[in-house]
């Protein structure tokens, strides 16, 4: 004979709770979102690098040659 668990929680019950649970999430996840304030991430112009800008080395356009599909 089969011997009773001490849970009184049944398989049933928490399968039926986790789909809820599921649910709600993917819900949530639809749900539109409120607007952000987004700090400016510019820093001041005396600490910006003095840079030459983006240079196109050997080695950059070696990795553009062997990335072509």
């Amino acid at each position: 004979m089969k011997e009773k668990s001490s849970s009184s929680v049944s398989r049933r019950v928490v399968f039926a709770g986790a789909g809820v649970a599921g649910a709600m999430a993917a819900t949530a996840a639809m749900l539109p979102r409120a607007p952000q304030a987004v700090a400016a991430a510019v820093p001041p112009e005396g600490l910006l690098p003095q840079s030459a800008g983006y240079q196109a080395s050997a080695h950059v356009l070696r990795y553009y040659d062997t990335a072509k599909v």
